[in-house]
């Protein structure tokens, strides 16, 4: 059975609410257990297992619900509520971070996993902003979880750079030493009352560039996955802004979702899923499992990472960079392939290299989350306009001199 045609805005907020379903359905909401208000990081598979980071673009889809009318305002603050006291009472924490995966029920670590800071930071970046929209005691305890964030211990201070990863078995391990999706660390780290670091840990990363198919000085990632381009940018408005070296971050995700679509195009004679309307290679769920996939410029060999798969997610979390690309995507995926549309909207992953076409079974919650936030700032500013308004944001990109410029037009 073929699904209705469905085109522009009306297709955006289609897609919207199977995202905002995925966060409204894929929760645990019994009061009886410790894990209350967890998310799911997958909707197929191990079941009891949350993410912390699906946990905050969760906090964006109960601000998103009730502005859209699918929640009512007390049932959404009840929920924001009960889910602070979550983090704040039950989850195990070191100097402030969370583990990145947690059992629904108990709360407790999953898979000896490491101590995140980058989902810790997706956590706090949804707590924060559910924070401003609800005010009262919901921006208090969301106050107290990011001040209790010693984001100094998690500093590489030889390399004067966050460590990617910790756990109490290894130890510290990974570095964050070049261009990603970390862009929301500095900004929350040097801001913070308790635990700032200092501003010089911005300017060591590396920023290299690269210029790909006419495209210049792209500042990229090590593997070209899109959402490295994306994730920050679903919390902080970065359009109008430059740093003291002249770098508009939101231009340079404009440039590099154009060189990923390029780079698809370029290639779809090496695969028949590649095209200019089915493009978009992030981290996803593809035949072989979970894998980061991603175009030129990178530092990795594309030629053995990638497989033909493609993420909707990955064209979609860029709407604010590229919409008329990336809702002419949509419209062809949408019409041309009804497997690719399930009970969460688009399907994580496709892939169309063997016989028959190959679409994933479960759904992912950072996906589904960023589609979510960032159609969302494409229709109305909903995220970044209480986002914007934090102050330890505010704060971060004045200490880091991210600051505002000459109004560059609008993408839409």
């Amino acid at each position: 059975m073929r699904i209705c045609k469905c085109y522009g805005e009306k297709l955006l907020q289609k897609e919207l609410k199977g995202c905002f379903n995925f966060f409204d359905r894929e929760i645990n909401l019994d009061k009886q257990t410790n894990g209350y208000g967890l998310i799911r990081d997958k909707s197929a598979y191990h079941k009891d297992v949350a993410s912390i980071a699906s946990v905050g673009y969760g906090f964006a889809s109960l601000i998103i619900g009730v502005e859209h009318k699918w929640l009512s305002y007390e049932e959404a603050y009840d929920k924001a509520n009960k889910t602070l006291d979550t983090f704040l009472y039950n989850l195990e924490n070191i100097h402030g971070f969370f583990y990145h995966f947690v059992n629904m029920r108990t709360a407790k670590r999953e898979w000896n996993c490491e101590l995140s800071i980058i989902d810790t930071a997706i956590f706090i970046c949804g707590a924060l902003t559910v924070g401003e929209y609800f005010g009262g005691e919901i921006k208090k305890k969301a106050d107290i979880l990011y001040n209790n964030i010693d984001w100094e211990w998690y500093r590489n201070k030889d390399a004067n750079q966050f460590y990617m990863g910790y756990t109490k078995e290894k130890g510290f391990f990974g570095s964050w030493d070049m261009y990603g999706e970390q862009l929301m660390l500095y900004i929350l780290a040097v801001a913070s009352k308790k635990h700032p670091v200092d501003p010089s840990i911005y300017d060591d990363f590396k920023k290299e560039k690269q210029d790909y198919e006419g495209i210049k000085d792209i500042i990229y990632t090590y593997c070209g996955t899109l959402f490295t381009y994306q994730f920050s940018h679903a919390w902080i408005d970065f359009r109008n802004l430059e740093d003291k070296q002249g770098i508009n971050w939101f231009q340079n995700s404009i440039k590099a979702t154009k060189a990923a679509r390029k780079y698809c195009i370029k290639n779809s004679d090496k695969f028949k899923t590649y095209s200019e309307k089915s493009w978009g290679l992030t981290a996803c769920i593809g035949p072989e499992g979970y894998k980061s996939y991603g175009a030129k410029p990178c530092m990795v060999d594309l030629e053995k990472e990638n497989d033909g798969t493609v993420a909707p997610c990955g064209a979609i979390g860029s709407v604010v960079f590229t919409p008329k690309e990336t809702i002419e995507l949509m419209e062809y995926l949408y019409n041309t392939y009804p497997k690719l549309w399930g009970k969460y909207g688009f399907v994580d992953g496709y892939n169309l290299e063997k016989d028959k076409l190959w679409v994933s079974k479960e759904y992912i919650g950072i996906d589904k989350g960023i589609s979510l936030i960032m159609i969302e700032n494409y229709l109305s500013e909903t995220i970044w306009k209480y986002s914007m308004k934090n102050e330890y944001i505010q704060k971060g990109l004045e200490i880091l001199c991210i600051t505002k410029k000459e109004k560059i037009a609008s993408n839409k």
